[in-house]
């Protein structure tokens, strides 16, 4: 087996995180301030969030519009370059109506969520594997979130992404700091 890919490497990777546990939690604690602002100020991260989404569509059309002129005796053209104008069209829209593609954005996920819900609540109660309770407690909490988002919706539009957002940021935050702690305590 190569070795890189062997217990020695991992070792090598945790060896590396224990002398630098303190540049690690530092990172932590910056994730852990900048996830709690995200959700602090959840609008202004939805917000954010729909001009970064809206930069890499239109990014991506152009690029995909320039790909298919490129290629100009394949077969693919025509689909090439509509699947471009599509990107940069979603993409002027993000940056155009922000509030609205948000809004939209958010139904969406809550859609996503009733649906990911029932679908992991009625796959438990059928299947009955082992440890199904969890995957149907996965899918009631899923479900709900979907409903709690339903049912603020458009308002929940403005600040359900940047809240996600945020909660990301935040537990990545706690994964580094919880990380740095454990590299640090094996130190002694």
């Amino acid at each position: 087996m190569d070795e890189k890919y062997g217990l020695g490497y991992r070792f090598q990777e945790f060896d590396q995180i224990r002398r630098n546990w303190t540049g690690f939690l530092a990172i932590g604690i910056l994730l852990i301030i900048i996830g709690s602002a995200a959700i602090g100020f959840s609008v202004f991260t939805t917000l954010f969030s729909i001009f970064i989404l809206g930069a890499f569509l239109a990014s991506a059309g152009i690029l995909q519009i320039i790909q298919s002129f490129w290629a100009r005796k394949w077969s693919g053209l025509f689909l090439s370059a509509a699947l471009g104008i599509l990107y940069l069209v979603t993409g002027v829209i993000c940056f155009a109506r922000p509030t609205s593609s948000a809004i939209a954005l958010t139904l969406l996920i809550a859609a996503f969520c009733l649906i990911s819900g029932l679908v992991k609540m009625f796959n438990a109660i059928v299947l009955r594997f082992s440890q199904w309770g969890w995957v149907f407690f996965n899918g009631l909490i899923t479900f709900i979130l979907g409903i709690l988002i339903l049912s603020d919706w458009p308002v929940s539009g403005l600040w359900v992404i940047g809240l996600f957002v945020g909660i990301d940021i935040l537990l990545l935050g706690w994964t580094w700091v919880l990380l740095a702690l454990s590299a640090k305590k094996s130190e002694s």
